[in-house]
């Protein structure tokens, strides 16, 4: 762990602070991964640290926060349209009709339909 502050020097060597300074250490490479594990999501700031410092731990936390709160509103809203779709499909089942080519055709043509399948089956298969 950190145990200077990479940002403004605070020295300064409470638990809380030591978690703090990691955190600023890791988002200060971009390191998103380590910065979570040290604790981001419960971040809250060195006491020995400037505001600037302090801001940057509680922006980077609120930021996260909001990407994995929107995050669980896109799955929800998934899971609504699949279940909604699911109650959908068997009243859509119900309720297109079967047709057959031929009765869709005028009369003259389902017949005329009907003598070319009738020809091709004694022809047989080629």
């Amino acid at each position: 762990m950190a145990t200077v502050c990479p940002a403004c020097s605070c020295t300064l060597a409470t638990p809380d602070s030591l978690a703090a300074h990691a955190l600023l250490a890791a988002l200060s490479v971009d390191d998103l991964d380590r910065a979570l594990a040290s604790g981001l999501l419960d971040g809250r700031g060195c006491t020995g640290c400037n505001d600037a410092c302090n801001a940057q731990i509680i922006d980077a936390r609120d930021a996260r926060l909001r990407a994995l709160a929107a995050r669980d509103r896109y799955r929800a809203r998934s899971a609504r349209l699949l279940q909604r779709a699911a109650e959908r499909a068997p009243k859509r089942a119900l309720v297109l009709p079967s047709t057959s080519t031929a009765d869709s055709l005028p009369p003259a043509a389902a017949a005329a339909l009907e003598r070319a399948i009738a020809k091709a089956a004694e022809r047989g298969p080629r």
